[in-house]
């Protein structure tokens, strides 16, 4: 009988993540509107994207495996934080504060792939790269490499950790690539972007999610670079207490950090979200923290999505700060850049 009962669940639930995501829905969306009170929702995905889609592109356990972590995993102190300790400012965006480096307010797009642990932690190194240079590297860092050739991160397009990615830079280092056929850098990213038309209509409708890629240990970008010396690597790797966080962005530049995604979140587009009252679990998702503010009374992270600009304002959003809202507030990870 607890057989039977077991196949049934199995079959119900693919049932249900294979239905149209009803948080998809107009009626839906004008609800969490009605609800809501420091944010606002609206269209960002095709509506009849199905529910497994939306769930499969969360891919980080970084939530998860923070509640579980070693105290010691977590950075409280750091010398190079005494030169920014009583001046932390009530509102900062890396982007202002390190004009020159580009990659700090690029919005990726991960495509269909639950790669985000992956965008997020490189994006987040090559800005810190960019910092810690004084501007000479200034480009994306290989999202590619790291979700195919990471093998002890996780599952590639099926979700990893975080804090392994970190810890790949401090031990194997990570080569150049930028975005889906840019040429630019060793490993460009390989899963097509999924770009909405005019009408709606997203570029994977009815597309499979993508299959995890063959680790190629080659530039195909740009095969002028040599792959062995384009590597570049983290001097260690660390989860951040609460009350570093702002000191270590300061310091070295933006981090990742990982949030359980709830179903009203998909549709965010303005304002600083808080969770709604009802709003039902899907799985966690990592971004790139790139500053902080206060809107309406309203402290809020400042987040860069990677999800494409046209997800939510300009593929960027603000999560209320200081409540650790959704586990965002516990579960952040960075890792400092070896200058050679």
């Amino acid at each position: 009988m607890a057989r039977v009962l077991a196949f049934l669940s199995v079959i119900l639930f693919s049932i249900y993540t294979t239905e149209q995501a009803y948080f998809l829905e107009e009626d839906f969306i004008e609800k969490i509107n009605e609800e809501a009170t420091t944010w606002k929702a609206g269209v960002n995905f095709d509506p009849k994207t199905s529910i497994e889609k939306i769930i499969k592109l969360l891919g980080s356990k970084g939530v998860q495996a923070a509640h579980k972590l070693n105290p010691k995993m977590y950075k409280s102190k750091d010398e190079a934080y005494d030169n920014i300790f009583d001046r932390i400012p009530k509102k900062f965006d890396a982007r202002k504060e390190w004009r020159r480096c580009i990659t700090i307010g690029q919005v990726r797009d991960q495509g269909n792939c639950g790669s985000c642990w992956a965008l997020a932690t490189s994006s987040a190194f090559a800005d810190r790269l960019c910092i810690a240079t004084n501007y000479e590297s200034n480009q994306l860092l290989s999202a590619e490499e790291l979700t195919f050739c990471c093998h002890l991160c996780g599952f590639g397009c099926h979700g990893g950790y975080p804090i392994k990615a970190w810890e790949y830079f401090s031990k194997h280092g990570i080569v150049t690539g930028g975005d889906y056929r840019s040429g630019e850098g060793c490993m460009p990213y390989r899963v097509a972007p999924c770009i909405r038309d005019e009408y709606g209509n997203s570029s994977c409708r009815g597309k499979p999610m993508e299959k995890n890629h063959r680790c190629t240990r080659m530039c195909y970008g740009d095969q002028e670079i040599d792959f062995k010396e384009d590597h570049k690597f983290t001097r260690d790797y660390y989860y951040l207490t609460y009350s570093t966080i702002q000191k270590d962005v300061m310091t070295y530049g933006p981090i990742e950090a990982s949030f359980e995604v709830y179903d009203d979140f998909i549709s965010y587009k303005s304002g600083v979200y808080v969770k709604s009252e009802n709003a039902t679990y899907l799985g966690g998702h990592a971004v790139k923290l790139i500053g902080w503010g206060e809107e309406f009374g309203v402290p809020y992270w400042l987040m860069v999505n990677s999800w494409n600009e046209d997800w939510g304002d300009h593929g960027l959003f603000k999560i209320r700060r200081g409540t650790n809202e959704c586990g965002i507030d516990n579960s952040t990870t960075g890792g400092v850049p070896v200058i050679n």
